[in-house]
């Protein structure tokens, strides 16, 4: 099939990199979000989609909004007959999904219609779940609510943050993706309407719900931390100023400690929660880089019943 594909973050590369390399199908261009600002100089940068896209010699089309009329009359002179789609950051209204023949097909790294949304590995890391995965499907006018094509399954693991997990859905689901091209191609692959029950929504992770509650239960702020890593970063107060929590495990033989209260020894900082203690072993203080909590407790001599959130 003649594909035009859309995506913008690294997580779509790995997609973009088997529809390339794939003998059934030609990418004849690809969609993605317009240069954004980036960096201290906030200068304008390409998305990594765009970057490969370029590398390999295919169109990028870059339209403010996918409803655009020049972007829609460039798609129907190019005449996809169909669109695969990973992480594009933007809805796509009717006319637009109107275009090919055979519509869009989206990449979602959830078992639909577990996690429909934003951010669906977030979200299943913070909920505890124990397996996730991945999901293509037919893109209709609703939210992530379209017929399924294909799903694969992969486990959570216990130290897993939101970018390990992610990294693994975003090579595992590439195969998908190909698989369900060709399946759509040859026929032998038909959408099936998702179940009714079962519905639960990811949305985007804020900075707010980043935000260390040092009383909830230790294996909560686990997963917060783990969830949120490594975008947007969770994150708790120390001395009137943010401290970014990179690593934190639970220690389950420490219930002395208030929620929030640090203690440090000469290589182990630990704080309490509404449970047990967790340990503290990366942190990112405001302004700095990360570093081993222990160095950063050195650094800033804690003070005996001294607490984080406050």
């Amino acid at each position: 099939m003649k594909l035009v594909f859309a995506g913008t973050p690294e997580v779509a590369v790995p997609a973009l990199d088997a529809l390339i390399a794939s003998d059934r199908h030609e990418v004849a261009a690809v969609v993605t979000r317009p240069d954004a600002p980036a960096g201290r100089g906030r200068r304008l940068v390409a998305s990594p989609v765009a970057e490969r896209a370029e590398e390999a010699g295919i169109e990028v089309l870059k339209p403010a909004r996918p409803r655009d009329e020049d972007f829609l009359a460039r798609l129907r002179e190019i005449g996809p007959d169909c669109c695969p789609v990973v992480a594009y950051g933007a809805l796509l209204p009717k006319p637009t999904l109107d275009v090919p023949a055979r519509g869009w097909v989206n990449l979602h790294f959830s078992l639909l219609p577990a996690w429909r949304g934003a951010a669906p590995v977030q979200h299943a890391i913070m909920a505890g779940d124990e397996v996730t995965g991945a999901s293509t499907f037919l893109i209709e006018e609703g939210l992530d609510s379209g017929p399924v094509y294909g799903v694969l399954t992969e486990e959570v693991r216990p130290t897993d943050t939101s970018g390990d997990l992610l990294t693994r859905l975003a090579f595992a689901g590439a195969g998908l993706l190909v698989a369900t091209m060709d399946g759509i191609e040859d026929g032998t692959l038909h959408a099936v309407p998702q179940p009714a029950e079962g519905v639960t929504l990811a949305p985007k992770i804020t900075v707010e719900d980043a935000q260390v509650q040092w009383s909830a239960p230790a294996l909560r702020v686990d997963r917060v931390v783990r969830g949120c890593t490594p975008a947007p970063g969770a994150w708790t107060l120390f001395r009137g100023e943010r401290l970014k929590v990179i690593q934190a495990v639970p220690v389950l033989d420490r219930t002395e400690l208030a929620p929030g209260e640090l203690s440090a020894a000469k290589n182990n900082v630990y704080v309490g929660t509404g449970s047990h203690a967790v340990e503290l072993l990366w942190v990112q203080p405001q302004g700095k880089k990360p570093m081993r909590a222990a160095d950063w407790a050195r650094g800033v001599r804690i003070v005996h019943g001294e607490l984080l959130g406050v």
